[in-house]
């Protein structure tokens, strides 16, 4: 059975912090809160996590898994990204978005798609997220929380722990979240190109404004 941690949502408890960070680095899966749907993330250099996640998902070869980047300056280490695109980002982020970019040498061979080298990076805005990425000192591995049976993501994190508790090492309750997952942009040509309309308003990106 997994650990199961309330951390505050707007002030985290530095101690909790650090010990689910410590449960990442040693190979643990986690779920945790975005400012979307809650999400699944292990290291991002751990093949047997990510493998974990793939079978809990049931994802093929094809998923594009994200990486969770806590500013531009580390998304730029894993993405390639000119100044055009900067700019884009720089407008737009943090938010509830998912950016499909080329990835850079540094990104493990087994996150990319597998006929191109491409990845999904985000930048959230919870609190939570980024006093985890800056305690672990790199971006987190991670995906929507969904499973493969439901139409929407997991959002209550004491349902998280009732139907897969026993396959995660960690749960990080910190309220509930939105139910509706990122908004999902492909940066990989000169026009952005909406891929799929979630909590993040696509009109930035040329795509038909979200309802309120």
């Amino acid at each position: 059975m997994s650990q199961y941690f309330h951390i505050h949502p707007e002030n985290p408890q530095a101690r909790l912090i650090r010990q689910a960070v410590e449960i990442i680095r040693q190979g643990g899966v986690i779920a945790y809160p975005t400012d979307s749907a809650y999400a699944l993330g292990c290291h991002l250099g751990d093949k047997d996590a990510l493998e974990r996640i793939r079978r809990l998902r049931q994802l093929d070869d094809k998923h594009n898994f994200t990486l969770v980047c806590r500013d531009l300056s580390e998304l730029g280490v894993y993405a390639k990204v000119d100044n055009p695109t900067f700019r884009l980002l720089k407008a737009n982020t943090p938010g509830p978005y998912t950016f499909i970019l080329h990835a850079t040498g540094e990104v493990p061979r087994r996150l990319l798609h597998p006929k191109r080298r491409t990845i999904g990076i985000r930048i959230p805005q919870h609190q939570i997220t980024l006093a985890l990425l800056e305690a672990l000192g790199e971006p987190l591995m991670s995906v929507t929380l969904m499973m493969p049976e439901d139409n929407l993501p997991l959002t209550d994190p004491e349902m998280i722990r009732d139907r897969i508790g026993k396959q995660l090492d960690l749960i990080i309750d910190g309220g509930a979240c939105n139910v509706e997952p990122t908004t999902v942009v492909s940066l990989l040509e000169q026009q952005p190109e909406v891929q799929r309309v979630g909590l993040g308003d696509p009109a930035p990106f040329g795509g038909a404004p979200s309802a309120d």
